[in-house]
């Protein structure tokens, strides 16, 4: 068994259910210098989408790869989403960070989120994006035209589960409009760092 990591940074994560505007939000918190936050690079076993690129947007790895890394406990969490479909972040990614002297962001999946919490509860700070309703997040996901009905319907299911998740983080912030959710957060963060 390895030795985790010493902290030597603050962690701060964000998960919620798709179309909760979590990652317009983490992008927004990625642009305040006084945060000093690094964004934390997920891996995958999925294949490129588009303009994806390598180290940038995800660390692409085959299934053998990833399996690889979990057999060697490389990853601080990972989640196998469909059958040899893995993500997870690698404990390489959050010491890269740290090395800069900077705080980890993260833009993550629920159970994801929580057992990063669980590994580090004091440098961990994990903030549930939740929508004003079930229903809004559907006409969100509806607007963004990027999947069909049934995988929306899918979604929103999932979103059901998520939902009920949302006590167990450190904080929730209600995404009910934009700007107030991204002062909300921004405030938050900034006192724990500060912490």
């Amino acid at each position: 068994m390895k030795k985790e990591t010493p902290a030597t940074g603050k962690l701060i994560v964000f998960s919620a259910p798709s179309g909760s505007g979590k990652t317009t939000i983490v992008r927004h918190l990625l642009g305040i210098e006084d945060l000093n936050l690094e964004f934390s690079i997920s891996a995958t076993s999925r294949a490129k989408r588009g303009t994806e690129e390598h180290g940038k947007d995800y660390y692409f790895l085959s299934a053998e790869e990833f399996k690889a890394k979990i057999k060697n406990d490389e990853f601080l969490e990972w989640e196998e989403v469909y059958r040899d479909n893995f993500y997870g972040t690698l404990k390489t990614e959050v010491e890269r960070i740290w090395a800069q002297g900077k705080n980890v962001i993260f833009d993550i999946d629920v159970s994801g989120g929580l057992r990063i919490k669980r590994k580090y509860p004091e440098e961990t700070l994990a903030v549930f994006v939740k929508p004003p309703s079930v229903d809004e997040l559907k006409i969100r996901l509806k607007k963004r035209k990027t999947e069909s009905e049934d995988k929306i319907n899918m979604r929103v299911a999932k979103a059901s589960a998520e939902l009920a998740t949302a006590p167990l983080f450190d904080t929730i912030v209600v995404n009910d409009t934009l700007e107030h959710a991204q002062e909300e957060a921004h405030e938050k963060i900034s006192a724990f760092i500060k912490s």
